[in-house]
């Protein structure tokens, strides 16, 4: 599916063409037989209240109950709550406990985590064509026909929705260590009065050395890689939403690996650090986020940029993978440069 989505991506403009190519393929990948109209049914109907004949794209059927309905997009619609009006309608009338938003590339999955029969706001699970990992396919792979079992998948959905929320709740509280967080380490490690310049020194000393164990573990699994001659992936806690926490990608250490190698011509690689956000992935040098170096904006299911920095100005370029970034050494180079005069 992913060659497919390469091969045609500029031209699947339409939902229909989002639902022949992408999303009814998908289904198939999942044992569905999608020439079967009782048990993948298109344009389902429900009256609902008083809206009476709304559709939505498909409902799939097992044993003759719908289990889970799919409202489709088309490739270069940006899925928000906003665009599940009908799959909010159509879960609370029917059985269905799970609902799917997609656009052919990004897949989020919703149950009724928070309140029975009430399609929740937020997915508990995402997968995304363009960039996913191992443990994302094994999550997946829970859709599969042969061993669909709502009750494990409803039950599975609100251990990723936690697992989610407390994975949010430490990247914040590493980010920005909470005074409680502080005076715990603090605590500790210092036997005076616990000032405000050494709250401040200590919050400023768990926020780098949190980072610098997490560089360690990337760079230790990307050496042991190199070594083996194997894949590597990111060691980092499983995130399923993408939309409430940080996902580092394979396309993003890829990118992160080829600036190190362009910034080793004239500095210590090791001064060269990745720092992952929501919407980019920055490079820094010697882990400052006052002396970035370059932004990956490869998060988008549409577009992918990178960023190289003149002063504060960011200038952002298309590419198409992050071997594009080699066209790029020259100012990555001279931005090196400014941030060493």
């Amino acid at each position: 599916m992913q060659a497919t989505l390469r091969k045609h991506r500029e031209i699947l403009q339409t939902e229909e063409a989002s639902k022949t190519t992408l999303v009814l393929p998908f289904l198939r990948a999942l044992g569905y037989d999608i020439f079967n109209p009782s048990e993948v049914v298109p344009e389902f109907t429900c009256d609902v209240g008083t809206k009476k004949g709304e559709k939505v794209d498909y409902a799939i059927c097992i044993g003759g109950e719908v289990q889970m309905l799919i409202e489709c997009k088309p490739v270069a619609s940006e899925l928000s709550i906003k665009h599940a009006s009908q799959l909010y309608r159509y879960f609370a009338a029917t059985n269905a406990r799970v609902a799917l938003l997609t656009n052919g590339i990004v897949y989020k999955f919703f149950t009724d985590s928070d309140r029975a029969n009430m399609m929740d706001d937020k997915p508990f699970l995402t997968f995304d064509l363009d960039a996913y990992r191992s443990t994302d396919l094994k999550h997946v792979a829970a859709f599969e026909r042969s061993d669909f079992d709502l009750d494990r998948i409803v039950r599975q959905a609100g251990n990723l929705k936690l697992q989610s929320q407390v994975s949010k709740a430490l990247r914040d509280e590493f980010a920005q260590p909470s005074d409680e967080f502080v005076k715990m380490i603090a605590g500790r490690l210092h036997d005076g009065r616990l000032t405000e310049a050494v709250r401040e020194k200590f919050s400023n000393a768990i926020a780098q050395g949190i980072s610098a164990i997490i560089r360690d573990g990337v760079n230790e699994r990307l050496e042991n890689a190199i070594r083996g001659g194997g894949e590597v992936e990111p060691e980092q806690p499983e995130e399923i939403d993408a939309s409430d926490g940080i996902e580092t990608t394979q396309v993003e250490i890829d990118g992160f690996n080829i600036i190190r190698a362009i910034c080793s011509k004239e500095v210590d690689p090791e001064r060269v650090v990745m720092r992952d956000a929501k919407s980019y992935c920055a490079v820094l040098l010697d882990d400052n986020n006052r002396r970035t170096i370059a932004r990956m904006h490869f998060n988008s299911q549409t577009a992918r940029h990178f960023g190289v920095f003149v002063g504060k100005e960011e200038n952002r370029h298309s590419v198409s993978g992050p071997t594009d970034i080699y066209k790029h050494a020259d100012a990555i180079l001279a931005r090196l440069a400014e941030l060493e005069a």
